[in-house]
């Protein structure tokens, strides 16, 4: 592998169009350069949620000029590039086709390798681009979007889930909760915010699989007790659950974000006991919300363990995560790029699809 090999990573799975730069080292964690991110939640208010083939086409008006702002910014040229990363999958088919063959197509025209990354993978790898990167091995609590995981990470490539959901996922929790409260798109940012205003014990909402003696996840329960909820609410206030007093929605914002965090909460602290591991890594958008990340760092500190996150800004889809993952699976060999440009999609893809 060459030395200071220079990454281009390009994410377009869902509603964000992220790139960026990564400087990869013959030795030492690769360093990201720049990087730029366009998110299409304005477009996607008016609908309610995301618009597959409206996000489809912002990306192909969005890739480019992000990448000659993000070269720019890292005082580079496209001739600089030595290898050409995009996200693969999971995601939306035609998203995720527009970065792959934009991605491909540059590698071609700049005669490159190109190299094809786990979406996931690269959510549960974005620590490693904050100032307080992890080491192997650890746990780590994947939260992103549909997907709630616990796994054990020993280096690149050698995870071993412990636990995942079974039906809704902790994000989807979040945003379909949100939308019966009549919240705005997007919903699981919406109802982190007002429950800030709210009481986390003013109604008593269920915990799903807390005590199931295993590491799995089920939230669709959740969502269905606080359907009930809002609708007893609604009636005791002689109005829809979207008219409640704001109060009230605050409330019911609280305590719908403090069971999910409680059941995140507890059952990472049992995967922590059960592996016998002191390090764990949150990662994913969902672990962006400061009452999770706030009862973490509490609970950890009390058992001498390290938490580590991604930075804010950086917990949501981006590209500088699929630049860093390709970067690592190279420098770690369990990846090669090649000048093969004949891409394909997965928008279905198994994390453990990729464990070697």
């Amino acid at each position: 592998m060459l030395k200071n090999v220079c990454v281009l990573g390009i994410e377009s799975s869902c509603d964000e169009t992220g790139v960026a730069l990564v400087d990869m080292p013959a030795q030492g964690l690769p360093v990201l350069r720049a990087h730029a991110l366009f998110s299409q939640i304005e477009m996607h208010q008016a609908y309610g949620g995301v618009v597959p083939e409206l996000a489809s086409r912002d990306h192909i008006r969005r890739v480019l000029p992000l990448t000659d702002q993000v070269l720019a910014e890292a005082g580079r040229t496209l001739a600089d590039v030595d290898v050409v990363a995009f996200t693969r999958g999971p995601g939306l088919a035609g998203a995720l086709l527009v970065g792959a063959g934009v991605a491909c197509a540059l590698g071609a025209a700049l005669d490159k390798p190109v190299l094809g990354v786990h979406h996931l993978e690269g959510h549960l790898l974005s620590p490693f681009l904050s100032l307080d990167a992890p080491e192997f091995p650890f746990v780590a609590l994947l939260v992103s979007g549909g997907h709630t995981q616990l796994m054990r990470v020993d280096g690149v490539g050698r995870y071993q889930i412990l636990g995942e959901t079974i039906d809704d996922a902790a994000g989807e929790a979040f945003d379909k909760s949100a939308k019966l409260l009549g919240l705005a798109y997007p919903g699981g940012q919406a109802l982190s915010k007002l429950a800030e205003s709210g009481d986390p014990k003013a109604y008593k909402l269920p915990r799903p699989l807390l005590h199931s003696g295993d590491l799995d996840f089920s939230f669709a329960g959740l969502k269905t007790a606080v359907m009930v909820q809002a609708g007893k609410c609604a009636q005791a206030n002689g109005c829809t659950a979207a008219d409640l007093p704001r109060g009230v929605l605050a409330d019911l914002a609280a305590s719908t974000q403090a069971a999910i965090v409680e059941v995140l909460v507890k059952k990472s602290l049992t995967a922590l006991k059960q592996t016998g591991l002191k390090r764990l890594v949150v990662a994913g958008g969902v672990g962006a919300n400061r009452a999770l990340r706030e009862q973490l760092n509490a609970a950890c500190a009390r058992l001498a363990i390290r938490v580590h996150y991604p930075e804010l800004h950086l917990c949501t889809d981006n590209g500088a995560m699929i630049a860093m993952a390709a970067a690592m699976r190279l420098q770690s060999g369990q990846q090669v790029a090649t000048k093969n440009y004949a891409f394909d999609v997965k928008p279905r893809w198994p994390l453990d699809a990729i464990v070697v």
